[in-house]
């Protein structure tokens, strides 16, 4: 059964490393998910999932590794336990790693990488296995909102952006699961909001588990759409 999720943006600027001079700007955003780890934690899962998008499904049940040597940065990661070098982890699961990482997590850790465009009944159906997989499952979900909140921003300005984080902040922040369902993926698509099947897995393996969620962020620095929550 799942008995908490952290919900969190996966941008690689979150790691100083690779945010370098521009590391203060994202401090806040840290330590809202330092916060929602630390709730992930005192759950006492037995087995925590990670979850985010990937150029295809993927899964990680024996360890793996991640690197931010794409951005210029010699810094590799691994899952917690096991710490396999490959294959290698999404980039979205790599700043999961780095996030269980720097939260001192030591629990037994899958991950999962599923297409940003996956249908949503499937990614609610995955959800529902993955809290089957132990008596206490933690997701760390990884997922970026809207990408298209100002003229800067990667997709430009979308005039639909900013109502549609907001809709969804408020879905994350009140476990709101019949919202989450209902995210449309053409829209989320279009949007450029790459956390849309993360976010069906989380209520899909919340069904039926009672959780009550707290918004920890919302702001979209950078013209993209980010989010923090915490389940349990």
């Amino acid at each position: 059964m799942l008995v908490a999720a952290a919900v969190c943006p996966c941008p690689p600027l979150l790691v100083p490393e690779v945010a370098a001079g521009a590391a203060a700007e994202l401090e806040a955003l840290r330590a809202a998910c330092d916060e929602a780890l630390a709730a992930l934690v005192a759950a006492r899962p037995e087995l925590v999932v990670v979850v985010g998008t990937g150029p295809e499904a993927e899964v990680w049940t024996e360890g793996g590794a991640g690197s931010f040597h794409r951005y210029g940065v010699p810094l590799v990661v691994r899952l917690p336990v096991g710490g396999v070098e490959g294959p290698e982890l999404a980039p979205s699961l790599t700043v999961g790693a780095w996030l269980l990482e720097r939260a001192g997590v030591k629990l037994p850790t899958h991950a999962c990488a599923v297409p940003a465009d996956a249908p949503a009944d499937r990614m609610l159906g995955l959800g529902q296995g993955l809290a089957q997989l132990a008596d206490r499952v933690a997701l760390l979900v990884m997922g970026d909102g809207s990408a298209c909140r100002s003229l800067k921003a990667p997709g430009y300005l979308d005039e639909r952006a900013e109502g549609f984080d907001a809709a969804l902040a408020a879905a994350l922040g009140s476990a709101d699961l019949a919202a989450l369902a209902a995210l449309e993926p053409g829209l989320a698509a279009e949007l450029q909001a790459e956390g849309r099947a993360p976010w069906q897995v989380l209520a899909g393996a919340a069904e039926g588990a009672g959780l009550t969620a707290s918004l920890g962020y919302q702001d979209a620095p950078y013209g993209v759409g980010y989010v923090v929550a915490t389940w349990d």
